[in-house]
């Protein structure tokens, strides 16, 4: 989907490997932008994020899978890294707290929203799966 070879792509590919956040922007009923900050991993050509499964975001999905994802900007409006993907509910998924990449990535910041792996598991049950299809940025 983005070409590794090239300063963009690199930067592409750091991203996805060090941010801790991603913004989710789903649409509601009347076509308003949602956007939601959720944690994820990267599992191939996918992002794997956990939602509280009452989350208006598990509503949008459901009825119009389209969505972007992007990254916070540097402080000078630079480093702009936007996604278009599709979303779906992942039924099958492991629990976040059952997934190793999922706790070596966020174990220590869990408590910090005041819960362990397992409540925060039973908490954001909800697994969303977004094939990622697109990217731009600068």
């Amino acid at each position: 989907m983005w070409d590794t070879t090239t300063t963009f792509g690199q930067r592409v590919e750091q991203r996805l490997a060090e941010e801790l956040v991603i913004w989710l922007v789903t649409t509601d009923a009347d076509g308003t932008p949602q956007p939601s900050p959720v944690w994820y991993i990267r599992e191939g050509d996918t992002l794997l994020i956990f939602s509280k499964p009452t989350a208006p975001k598990v509503r949008n999905i459901t009825a119009r899978p389209r969505v972007a994802l992007n990254f916070n900007t540097g402080d000078d409006g630079e480093n702009v890294v936007v996604f278009l993907g599709t979303a779906q509910l992942d039924p099958d998924a492991p629990s976040a707290d059952q997934i190793p990449a999922y706790l070596a990535k966020y174990g220590e910041h869990i408590p910090g929203i005041g819960m362990t792996a397992e409540q925060m598991a039973a908490s954001y049950a909800q697994a969303i799966r977004v094939t990622l299809t697109k990217v731009r940025g600068f």
